[in-house]
């Protein structure tokens, strides 16, 4: 399938959602009234785009038939929520340090390793040579399965004992990519609780040794969030953001959710782009976010 056609595959529970209540209201074409204005965000909500990112989506739709009366709503409504992303778009990919050092983080279970097996694989099959580094000391699980995944990619994995300082390991990994002459390396940091002060102390243990180790580093954040809790992400999302400077957000499980309407809110009340989805359990399940594709699989 296309980019497109796997974000429609994945929306699907989404649109379908926003269908139901405004589906009828899509080939209108001019001026909306009232009714069916207040239709329409209640639709959008009911699928967690946020009441602000509803209200500026419906703002930018009406606007843009306003202008041009042969636009219908479901047109200007897509061109509306590409625009609200593109501006807040993102890739992650590495740039011209070596090794470029990334960091993924987030709370337990948003599917943080998994997609750094992922991501690794897709480097390895760009010719790169990455590393991935089991910073999950404490969760023995998490090392075992970053393994499984380093396997299937064919990349290197550093890893060290269970209960191991984790910024230990970070330092060690990093030590010896640079004098292995490695290009990326990513790190899968544990999955921590925004609320716990001391695990957020720990991850910025870890963003310190980076920078000691390799100036400059971690040269990305990826921020992991789990789409299938919709809004409830973006408090996660913020916390995270006091801890460590966050770069970009990836947003998994996007093919299981009806709430993915809630990547407009998070755009818009983080104002953080949106670099990679998730979109199944495979290991080329993956995309790059991009606003087009994204606003045409929600809507059309």
């Amino acid at each position: 399938m296309n980019l497109w056609d796997r974000f429609r595959s994945g929306l699907t529970r989404t649109r379908d959602r926003i269908e139901q209540g405004a589906g009828e209201l899509f080939k209108i074409r001019g001026p909306i009234d009232p009714a069916a204005r207040a239709r329409l965000e209640e639709a959008l909500l009911e699928a967690d785009v946020g009441p602000t990112a509803a209200e500026r989506l419906v703002d930018r739709a009406t606007e843009r038939m306003r202008k041009d009366g042969s636009l219908e709503l479901q047109q200007a409504l897509e061109r509306g929520a590409a625009e609200l992303l593109a501006a807040r778009s993102a890739r992650f990919e590495p740039g011209a340090e070596r090794p470029w050092v990334a960091l993924l983080v987030g709370v337990n279970g948003v599917g943080k390793t998994t997609l750094a097996g992922k991501l690794a694989a897709a480097f390895a099959k760009q010719g790169r040579t990455p590393v991935l580094v089991a910073a999950d000391t404490f969760r023995a699980a998490a090392v075992e399965q970053l393994a499984v995944w380093a396997e299937r990619a064919g990349v290197e994995l550093v890893r060290a004992r269970d209960g191991a300082d984790p910024a230990a390991v970070v330092h060690d990994a990093l030590s010896a990519a640079t004098s292995r002459g490695r290009d990326v390396v990513l790190v899968d940091t544990a999955g921590r609780l925004h609320t716990r002060q001391n695990l957020m102390g720990e991850l910025e243990k870890i963003v310190r040794v980076c920078g000691r180790v390799i100036p400059g580093a971690p040269h990305h954040v990826l921020l992991v969030l789990d789409a299938t809790l919709g809004q409830n992400s973006i408090q996660q999302a913020k916390e995270f953001g006091r801890a460590v400077n966050v770069t970009s957000l990836a947003l998994t499980k996007l093919d299981g959710t009806a709430r993915g309407g809630a990547v407009l809110a998070i755009a818009e009340d983080l104002a953080l782009p949106i670099s990679v989805v998730g979109l199944g359990e495979g290991i080329e399940d993956w995309e790059p976010f991009d606003p087009d594709a994204f606003a045409k699989g929600l809507f059309d």
